[in-house]
């Protein structure tokens, strides 16, 4: 599963998440990290990515644009790295399941 992680998320969690997400990028390692919503989704979309954010425009975006890209939309407010690295592990399966889902465009992890 190919993960593409927004600016408001740490890099770090590439690291602390490569056994389950080896696959997994950063917005700043792919020269996005000052790049619009807008640029990040045309990235997510034409290289195959699930964009990974705490940003409510993805889930607007989707709105209109539909799918791909998929968002996984982390509404946990000012959650340390620790506690995002959690919520991901935690839901691992229901990630899958939903990067596989051909009609499910946004899931919401609280």
């Amino acid at each position: 599963m190919n993960l593409l992680f927004d600016q408001n998320l740490s890099p770090r969690l590439l690291f602390r998440l490569a056994d389950l997400y080896p696959h997994a990028r950063h917005v700043s390692q792919v020269g996005l990290d000052r790049a619009s919503d807008e640029e990040i989704w045309a990235y997510a979309k034409q290289n195959g990515f699930a964009i990974v954010t705490k940003d409510a425009d993805f889930n607007d975006i989707s709105v209109v644009e539909g799918i791909p890209p998929k968002v996984i939309w982390i509404r946990v407010g000012d959650a340390t790295t620790t506690e995002v690295e959690a919520l991901l592990r935690c839901h691992d399966a229901t990630l899958h399941e939903f990067v596989s889902s051909e009609e499910l465009r946004v899931l919401e992890l609280f």
